[in-house]
């Protein structure tokens, strides 16, 4: 994996990219949870560049990260959305523009706040299929472009424990998507916990469904990106 650096709106913004053994694959967006850019989601770029993508995760958070709920939240909560959504339709720009990338569109897959934005990213920019990880999106009065999802297509990995405050506006977005002409599929994980892929976090971490949820994910990636 090594640190990239990419324009966003006339400033310099670092990524991590992986690339896989065969030196060519589709490319994937990583987008952060609301820690930052910690080892885990560096991580899951590495573990889709063995799965055959040219993955890259953008630091929204310019150099900062934190292992605390409460800085964490300040610092999703201070990302604003317009912002995130640039460097989202660059991130995609870049990797197109990259030789080991392969295809006319990219992926994306994101977890909880990066799950909401993975979401948004095919309305800002050339993503053709998104991947969201119980996602959160604490942007109401954000109105996404909801057309433009329009022959895309969405996955979206729902926590039983997330259902009360996110199920209706996973609902509300499904609709919006499948209003567009787009795609969405929604799964159910029974018993299972915000942020169970997360396997950094022992107090969350669910071996079992974040098998089953990466396995779907790549396939779904696969089938829309190959």
């Amino acid at each position: 994996m090594t640190v990239v650096s990419m324009d966003v709106s006339g400033a310099p913004v670092e990524g991590f990219l992986a690339v896989p053994d065969g030196g060519r694959g589709p490319g994937v967006l990583v987008v952060q949870e609301w820690w930052g850019l910690v080892p885990h989601i560096r991580s899951v770029v590495e573990r889709l560049a063995e799965a055959g993508f040219v993955a890259m995760a953008v630091d929204h958070y310019r150099g900062i990260e934190t292992t605390e709920p409460d800085e964490a939240e300040k610092l999703m909560m201070g990302l604003q959305v317009d912002a995130a959504a640039a460097d989202l339709a660059a991130g995609a720009d870049y990797l197109l523009s990259r030789a080991e990338v392969v295809g006319s569109s990219v992926g994306s897959i994101g977890f909880c706040m990066g799950g909401g934005l993975s979401l948004l990213a095919p309305t800002v920019g050339n993503v053709s299929s998104a991947v969201a990880f119980y996602p959160a999106m604490p942007w109401p009065d954000y109105q996404p472009q909801w057309d433009a999802y329009a022959g895309k297509a969405a996955l979206v990995h729902k926590a039983e424990s997330d259902e009360a405050h996110a199920g209706p506006r996973i609902a509300e977005y499904s609709a919006a998507i499948l209003a567009a002409g787009g795609e969405v599929t929604v799964v159910d994980y029974p018993n299972s916990v915000h942020a169970f892929f997360n396997d950094d976090r022992p107090d969350v971490y669910q071996a079992d469904n974040a098998a089953l949820a990466w396995q779907r994910s790549i396939d779904f990636l696969d089938s829309h990106l190959r």
